[in-house]
């Protein structure tokens, strides 16, 4: 069977991008003032990033069940079959959403919509592993049973450089973000097992970054049984913090190897801000 396998945009790449990897991308919509945009389409991230500094007013909603169709139709002239992984359900309702529809008769056996509690860096990981999955010969039900087992076996750590927009989003109470304003504290967040933590406080970037490799390392070590990062993706993503990002992937890859670099996606920008960076392992699946 041939098989495509689609993320939505929330992982960072565009259509483009995901092309090179032999993926393909469903655009998350966000509003800016009250006017729809998707992303990766109809703004540039410049544009994004001035309008939120201005303080538009910005929120994010999940793709229409039009478009979602309308991707998987246009899929399904070509394959046999989708494997589709959105953001993770802890976050929003479009994998709840996905999962409905592709209980409809016309896509029972040909759409499989994988939850595996992942966003960005973490989320393209599992979408290589489909890949990997398919080239292996695994049937669609077989590679969305794997993804889904594998769920947890990926860590993502994020320092964020102001937090009205966390406050803004309802991410943290008022009070905990007068208290991180006031202390100038750079709060460390974890997503883990698909929702948003907070993982520890650091004064300054550079004992954020600290924080984000030491808890990396505990990750890869205690639950990802790959102390030495082999088989495992190192990934940084970043937002409105390129040349921070390139830097610390370059201080990375001393010590791991390869680091990959990606944008944050808008959606994600959203909740956020600019100044943000995160950093990621995902295990790589096996094929046994």
């Amino acid at each position: 069977m041939s098989t495509a396998v689609v993320l939505d945009s929330n992982c960072g790449l565009t259509g483009e991008e995901a092309k090179k990897y032999g993926m393909y991308i469903l655009p998350m919509p966000f509003m800016i003032d009250g006017k729809e945009y998707l992303d990766g389409i109809d703004i540039t991230r410049e544009e994004f990033l001035k309008r939120q500094e201005e303080g538009a007013d910005i929120v994010t909603s999940q793709p229409s069940p039009e478009n979602v169709m309308d991707l998987w139709d246009e899929l399904l002239k070509t394959y046999d079959s989708v494997i589709h992984i959105p953001m993770t359900s802890g976050l929003s309702g479009s994998c709840d959403t996905a999962t409905m529809l592709a209980s409809e008769d016309e896509y029972v056996g040909r759409v499989f919509v994988v939850d595996d509690k992942r966003i960005s860096v973490t989320q393209i990981s599992a979408g290589l592993d489909a890949l990997t999955l398919i080239d292996a010969g695994f049937t669609p039900d077989k590679i969305k049973e794997k993804l889904e087992a594998d769920a947890l076996k990926s860590g993502i750590y994020v320092m964020v450089s102001d937090i009205k927009y966390l406050k803004k989003g309802g991410r943290i109470t008022p009070m905990a973000a007068a208290l991180a304003s006031l202390l100038k504290i750079k709060p460390v967040l974890q997503l883990h097992e698909g929702k948003i933590d907070a993982y520890a406080k650091a004064r300054t970037f550079k004992q954020a970054k600290q924080i984000m490799v030491e808890a990396i390392k505990k990750d890869l070590s205690e639950r990802l049984n790959d102390p030495m990062c082999k088989d495992s993706r190192l990934m940084i993503a970043q937002y409105g913090y390129l040349d921070f990002a390139k830097e610390f992937a370059s201080e990375l890859e001393a010590e791991f190897g390869k680091v990959e670099t990606v944008n944050l996606s808008l959606s994600v920008a959203t909740h956020i801000g600019p100044g943000t960076v995160a950093l990621a392992v995902a295990r790589k699946i096996s094929t046994d």
